[in-house]
């Protein structure tokens, strides 16, 4: 998949959900930068990471690497 498509996925949700970016990488246990890179794409999150985002925002991991 396209690097950047998971990170707009994701940056999506968080805002729908109504985190802000310290909100969730508090809840992930991230650093905002770290999660700052994988919403602009320069950096790809790992499958335990994706799950945790998953669980966190309370999404598919599915609808996170979906293309829609």
């Amino acid at each position: 998949m396209e690097e950047s498509i998971w990170g707009r996925r994701i940056r999506a949700f968080r805002k729908l959900k109504g985190y802000t970016q310290e909100q969730l990488a508090s809840e992930l246990g991230l650093s905002v930068s770290v999660l700052g890179e994988i919403e602009r794409g320069n950096r790809v999150p790992s499958e335990d990471l994706i799950n945790q985002i998953s669980l966190v925002l309370n999404v598919r991991k599915e609808d996170l690497s979906s293309i829609n």
